[in-house]
């Protein structure tokens, strides 16, 4: 827990108490004194200035003995962190939002007499930008100004434009505590890196008068973070960090191929969780098929379909649910499907386009049926069969794979004709009356279908016992990582 809380406070351009207290309060609830302690005697800190026995503790502000410290603490701390840490600081100290911090920095980097003032504030927050890919222009031009120079440390009072947008600071809290044993926080050593390409599709009008219209495909790199589950044999299971966040379910009546089903839009609050990278594949079946068995037996891949990268097919939403229940017991960590909430947060990855790709789509970076197009597309190739997962190259904002056609995918919830009365809150709807005997949901759109079924918003009821069709597969959800 210190490691982590160390690894935040990287993130703040000011180490402070304060700024102690905000983390713990907003990221580490479960972090108590003796971290905090062990951040601040554990020779990686130093105050700025020697206090005296009359200063308050508040007040002190303290350094990094090394820079290097920083960037090593940074790299071990999940980016989406990182940047919660970032925007709340400048947003409880300057009363800014991040975009409107980063446009501060951008004019006063071109006041000669501001330009070193503010070196620690724009180097730290363009290090923390760069770990979680966005910001690039505001990024190169901080390596312009300022280059690989070590940071040198200074205090907000020190510059005159940053003080006066100080607000007050939370009074230190006394409180008493248990001290529980059990922590769910997943282990810091587990979680890599990771990097992958994302497209975004835009639609341009040519010719004469704009009568014609081209797809220009527009590429950039992002960065987020996975664990890995070793399955045995050489099969691996990658589970990507999706953060926490709110976002719009459902589709508009304007979105073309909208259903009633997708309806009435509504805000959902999701909590953090891990998910697969790709859909499960015959590989990682076969690898969990030969577990014990808990509730039923799963059945055994054809030899007939070919390649074991590829996502398994014919999957009923039961055998996907006893998968889940194997791969927890053999891991000692929470597998689960995914509640359509969270399925489609992941999935839009922070898009409200009907794909995460854009307001179309194209069969170069998706496997459907391309005799049919969607919006201003093209049609394309018509595979008539699974592509092996992840062989377009392409991933949503989030890291993940397949989205959109492949193979429909599996949710935990029961089938509701329309989103009146649905949680607010991410978490698997049930229908409390049919429960097992009621139909389940379906995601995603597959490769026998028209790109119109592949919308981030789609959604197809089937019964959960229905294994004949080649067209059903599933991704894994991991709720808590600790052991069970």
């Amino acid at each position: 827990m210190a490691r982590r809380l160390a690894g935040l406070l990287a993130a703040s351009p000011v180490i402070s108490l304060p700024v102690i207290r905000l983390i713990q309060e907003t990221i580490l609830p479960k972090s108590r004194q003796v971290h905090v302690a062990e951040v601040l005697l554990g020779s990686i800190l130093q105050p700025i200035s020697s206090p005296n026995p009359s200063t308050n503790p508040d007040d002190i502000e303290y350094r990094f003995l090394d820079e290097g410290i920083r960037s090593i603490l940074l790299d071990s701390a999940p980016a989406t962190d990182t940047v919660k840490v970032l925007s709340k600081y400048i947003s409880q100290q300057f009363g800014k939002s991040l975009e409107e911090f980063i446009a501060l920095l951008r004019f006063w980097q071109q006041e000669q007499g501001l330009k070193e003032q503010i070196r620690p504030f724009a180097v730290v927050t363009a290090e923390v930008l760069k770990r979680w890919g966005r910001y690039r222009d505001f990024i190169q031009e901080v390596e312009q100004y300022y280059g690989s120079v070590p940071v040198e440390s200074s205090t907000v009072a020190s510059i005159p434009q940053l003080k006066n947008f100080i607000g007050s600071v939370p009074p230190l809290k006394t409180f008493e505590f248990e001290v529980k044993t059990i922590s769910f926080d997943f282990p810091e050593s587990e979680l890599q890196a990771f990097e992958y390409k994302v497209v975004t599709i835009e639609v341009e009008k040519t010719g004469s008068f704009g009568r014609e219209t081209k797809l220009v495909l527009k590429e950039r790199q992002e960065q987020s973070r996975q664990f890995i589950e070793e399955l045995g044999n050489g099969v691996q299971l990658e589970m990507v960090l999706i953060p926490e966040g709110t976002f719009l379910m459902g589709s508009p009546r304007t979105e073309e191929w909208h259903l009633k089903s997708e309806e009435p839009q509504h805000q959902v609050n999701i909590k953090s969780f891990f998910i697969g990278k790709y859909p499960v594949t015959k590989a990682q079946w076969i690898a969990v098929a030969a577990l014990p068995q808990i509730n039923r037996k799963l059945y055994s891949p054809s030899s007939r379909l070919k390649g074991e990268d590829r996502p398994v097919q014919r999957a009923s939403w039961y055998s996907a649910v006893e998968f889940c229940d194997r791969l927890s017991r053999h891991t000692g960590r929470e597998y689960r499907l995914p509640s359509e909430a969270e399925w489609e947060y992941a999935a839009r990855a922070g898009t409200t386009t009907p794909f995460h790709f854009g307001e179309t789509i194209t069969t170069d970076l998706a496997n459907y049926n391309g005799n049919y197009t969607y919006g201003n597309g093209s049609k394309g190739e018509y595979r008539r069969k699974t592509t092996t997962v992840g062989s377009f190259g392409v991933a949503n904002g989030f890291g993940l794979y397949d989205i959109h056609g492949n193979v429909w995918e599996w949710c935990a919830d029961s089938w509701h004709n329309n989103y009146e009365g649905a949680p607010d809150d991410g978490r698997v709807w049930i229908d409390a009356e049919k429960n097992l005997n009621s139909h389940r949901v379906l995601r995603g759109g597959s490769w026998f279908l028209n790109p119109g079924d592949c919308r981030s918003a789609c959604r197809l009821d089937v019964d959960p016992g229905d294994a004949n069709v080649n067209l059903f597969g599933f991704r894994v959800v991991c709720v808590s990582a600790s052991t069970l």
